[in-house]
């Protein structure tokens, strides 16, 4: 039989195969995504500095999480009562 040491954590082959396919299929999905979008006229740079702006307000918006979190530990509070005082919906 094969070595067990190369499956991280005994993930079965065939779970690892699914797991392939699964990520196939989102490629083909978001390859047909970028063709729609192509097709309605959006270029790729254009495409691109919008993933890329994306990309800069999540890691901006992690930072705000990780200081609103700080703050609510060193006030002993949850994260979610900060919102309100800071004028910030659940949903941000």
């Amino acid at each position: 039989p094969p070595p067990r040491s190369c499956q991280p954590n005994g993930t079965s082959e065939e779970a690892l195969r699914n797991e392939i396919e699964e990520l196939k299929q989102k490629d083909l999905a978001l390859d047909r995504e970028i063709a729609q979008l192509l097709s309605e006229g959006y270029s790729l740079e254009e495409l691109e500095k919008h993933i890329a702006l994306l990309h800069e307000y999540n890691d901006i918006k992690d930072a705000g999480q990780m200081l609103l979190g700080k703050l609510a530990v060193i006030r002993g509070v949850t994260t979610k009562q900060l919102y309100p005082e800071y004028n910030l919906e659940l949903s941000d």
